[in-house]
């Protein structure tokens, strides 16, 4: 029997103006799941590309709790392939993965290898090598940039810089929010997928968790595509939340460089 992952999710929330907010939790083809509000009102789905999914809901005033359970079988998912559409999006630069603006920090020996392959993995390492992982470094409008030269930052942060280097390399590469069971601390976790021969791979230059066990939540360009919680209108206070991500069997070996898929 092929190893389950649970995911259970809590945060709260002041709304001090009503309306519309977006709430994109949601475990990616999970077997099973609940997303439960302290308010009374129906939500819509709004479906993305790449596996995002939000629920959008109306807001009353006055401070409320989300929760959100899922569970799922962790398999052996086919690699996703990289389009046109996907090559000619992510290997532009974007808000938080200024990839035009960065060529006097890319390190000069990514330049004599001739392998995508080889190109990822010597970024993954260099950004492992060259960033400390310093929870509440970064600030949220900190790009790739920012980061490079503060030389620290959260996992946010190691997937934009990476990201950027791919691009600046005309490797595709996009940002993926996570459940990421063995995380320490456990929060959300982000992580980037590199496209390599034809298909999506993913990689995690921090290192702290299995690249295996891993659940996707949201995909895009960077960090401003997959924010868990969006105000479409509304104005609230976010007050806190608590994430948990196990499995049920041993966390795997992970070297950081086999290929993995991202189911």
């Amino acid at each position: 029997m092929a190893p389950r992952a649970t995911v259970d999710v809590e945060f709260s929330i002041r709304v001090t103006e009503p309306g519309l907010a977006a709430i994109s939790v949601a475990a990616a083809h999970a077997d099973t799941e609940e997303l439960t509000v302290s308010w009374h009102g129906e939500s819509r789905v709004a479906e993305f590309e790449h596996g995002t999914r939000a629920e959008v809901f109306e807001l009353p005033a006055g401070e409320h709790r989300v929760t959100y359970h899922a569970e799922r079988a962790l398999g052996e998912p086919e690699p996703e392939p990289v389009t046109l559409a996907d090559a000619a999006v992510f290997t532009r630069p974007s808000r938080y993965c200024p990839s035009d603006r960065i060529a006097g920090l890319v390190p000069p020996e990514l330049f004599a290898l001739r392998s995508k392959e080889k190109q990822v993995h010597a970024i993954v390492r260099h950004v492992h090598e060259r960033l400390s992982y310093v929870v509440g470094a970064s600030r949220a409008t900190d790009d790739a940039i920012d980061t490079l030269l503060a030389g620290e930052g959260v996992c946010r942060d190691f997937a934009h810089v990476c990201i950027t280097l791919c691009r600046f390399l005309d490797i595709p590469a996009r940002y993926v929010g996570v459940y990421a069971p063995g995380l320490s601390p456990m929060d959300f976790h982000a992580v980037f997928e590199a496209g390599l021969d034809g298909h999506w791979y993913v990689f995690d230059a921090t290192r702290l968790a299995p690249r295996q066990t891993m659940l996707r939540i949201s995909t895009g360009r960077d960090a401003a595509d997959t924010s868990f919680l969006a105000t479409l209108g509304c104005e609230l206070d976010f007050l806190g939340s608590t994430v948990f991500a196990t499995t049920d069997a041993a966390l795997p070996a992970d070297d950081g460089v086999a290929p993995v898929v991202l189911g």
